[in-house]
């Protein structure tokens, strides 16, 4: 199956900004959309960004204007980029590729943001 590994989480103060990625294995990166969530502990698992195949971006409320995610095929990495995170913003980050027509739905282990206040 398709491997997804996260990377550049860690313990941030209030404020500040983190920049996360997520490296995928195989050839099909490219006709995958690409999602991350994130989950916190005792809080059901949330979308935070989505991108599509040719680059299209969809965020909910509550990361508009704070939140940016791209992809460099060429590399078959995504990335998110968060700014003026908030303590809320806490939990485990997931790198999520699907696509229905190529019956794939993948998930990385995360990787742990903690923004301190």
């Amino acid at each position: 199956q398709v491997q997804l590994v996260e990377s550049g989480g860690g313990l941030v103060q209030a404020g500040g900004s983190l920049r996360l990625s997520c490296a995928a294995s195989g050839s099909i990166f490219s006709r995958v959309v690409m999602n991350w969530y994130r989950q916190a502990p005792g809080k059901q698992r949330e979308l935070v960004a989505s991108i599509t195949t040719t680059g299209g971006t969809n965020y909910p409320d509550f990361v508009k204007g704070r939140f940016t995610v791209s992809r460099n095929n060429a590399r078959n990495t995504v990335y998110l980029q968060m700014n003026s995170l908030e303590p809320e913003d806490s939990g485990v980050y997931y790198c999520n590729g699907n696509s229905v027509p190529l019956r794939i739905d993948y998930w990385g282990k995360g990787t742990l943001v903690t923004v301190s206040a």
